[in-house]
């Protein structure tokens, strides 16, 4: 096969000083932060969907990109040129996991047989192409939310058979992602709401949804996966309200249908912020319920009010999102690029620019971020604000081994309390700054 990506060179690690475009200043794979290698701290991902088919096209007009890769799209030569292209674009980068959809690896066929037969053919070329690489699947799932027979949802909706259809897809999503080795499996509910409750039955629906996802854990561990399940949470678009709408959320759904045991989240930067919270918030509500899992990197544009998947560039936001990684211990997962150049970004160097930005922002931020946690600063002021929990009323408080009876009592006795002290936020926020910038 010839080379596709003529004159892009292996993307090395040159140090903050390079000039050089094609170059990581920040992303040194083999760099130790905090007892880890960097490439493992971070486990980068490829988006298929997005790197390799996304063409620029929006509601206004047509795509500005030749994602071709030399084949007519449509077909499965073009399918497997976009492997070609895939298992290049991500040597040179030096990425070594990518996700993907199922129709993201094949055209969708009448006949879901015909599209089986199409993903085993592909798999079996896309294994051949990998063989003897470090290059792996992270994550598969199922897109149950383009094909028009998914407008009312796919374990939400309201007809039996369209079911039966999106458990057919999840099954075959979890062959194909045990055959290729992947390390977890995403529900990410892009029609599992709805646009008004006059004509959905709320209940019914989370329960069938809850059921679809009980009987892919079975299914899956019936046949070997023993990765993780992870659930996407998004607030809207496509559907004005959608079931999975944050973190917290989720995690409530988890628990009410007992599956907490077998999911995690996948937190998106860009869907926090349509949630109304930040990238920071979402990672830390995970975390603290121990179901932080993976994360699709990307950021969205608060001027714009829809999920724009931008390169995350913003260091700020990187900083702080590895810093709520790193203090949960890491990520099961890894950072899955679920972004896509802006459309008049439209050349293969601009896909080796978002990615050589994408890296290098995460890679600067676990930097910041571990320094920040070394520094102590920040873990110390905190540790003070809540220190009168650690002996007396609030020692017993914690303990579970007081009463309202007794709280009222102390009350009483205090006439008054002390001032609860200054939470001191623009003196942390000094601190960032100086971690980021010194």
């Amino acid at each position: 096969m010839s080379e596709i990506f003529k004159g892009i060179p292996e993307i090395r690690y040159e140090g903050p000083g390079s000039k050089n475009p094609l170059s990581f200043r920040y992303y040194d794979a083999e760099k130790v932060v905090m007892g880890k290698k960097m490439k493992d701290h971070l486990n980068f991902a490829m988006a298929w969907w997005h790197n390799l088919g996304a063409n620029g096209v929006d509601m206004f007009g047509r795509g500005t990109a030749d994602k071709s890769f030399g084949a007519e799209p449509g077909t499965m030569e073009h399918a497997k040129a976009k492997v070609d292209a895939g298992v290049e674009f991500m040597k040179k980068l030096g990425i070594e996991y990518y996700c993907f959809h199922d129709v993201d690896l094949v055209p969708e066929a009448d006949d879901i047989k015909e599209t089986n037969r199409r993903l085993d053919d592909l798999s079996d070329y896309l294994l051949e192409k990998t063989k003897g690489t470090n290059i792996r699947c992270l994550w598969g799932t199922a897109n149950m939310f383009g094909n028009p027979r998914f407008m009312n949802g796919a374990g939400s909706t309201n007809s039996a058979d369209v079911y039966c259809f999106a458990a057919a897809q999840v099954k075959k999503a979890l062959d194909m992602t045990v055959k290729l080795g992947g390390k977890g499996y995403v529900f990410w509910g892009g029609r599992e709401g709805y646009e008004t409750l006059l004509n959905t039955d709320v209940k019914f629906e989370q329960e069938n949804i809850a059921a679809l996802m009980k009987m892919a854990v079975e299914y899956g561990r019936s046949i070997g996966f023993d990765g993780t399940f992870f659930i996407e949470p998004k607030p809207k678009e496509p559907m004005k309200h959608q079931y999975d709408f944050d973190a917290a959320t989720a995690i409530g759904f988890l628990r009410q249908y007992g599956l907490d045991k077998d999911f995690k989240m996948n937190i998106e930067a860009n869907h926090a912020t349509l949630a109304g919270h930040t990238f920071q918030h979402e990672l830390r509500i995970s975390a603290i319920n121990g179901m932080l899992g993976s994360v699709d990197a990307n950021t969205g544009d608060t001027l714009l009010g829809w999920d724009t998947d931008e390169f995350p560039y913003n260091i700020y936001d990187t900083t702080m999102a590895m810093y709520e990684i790193l203090k949960a211990g890491g990520l099961v997962g890894g950072l899955n690029f679920d972004s896509k150049n802006r459309r008049p970004s439209n050349t293969y160097e601009d896909m080796f620019y978002a990615f050589i930005l994408g890296m290098d922002s995460f890679a600067l931020g676990l930097t910041k971020a571990a320094e920040l946690i070394e520094d102590g600063r920040v873990d110390a002021f905190i540790k003070e604000r809540y220190a009168s929990y650690n002996d007396g009323i609030g020692k017993k408080i914690r303990e579970g081994s007081t009463s309202l009876k007794e709280l009222a009592a102390k009350a009483d006795e205090m006439g008054a309390p002390a001032t609860p002290g200054s939470g001191r936020q623009e003196y942390l926020q000094s601190i960032v700054n100086d971690v980021l910038f010194h």
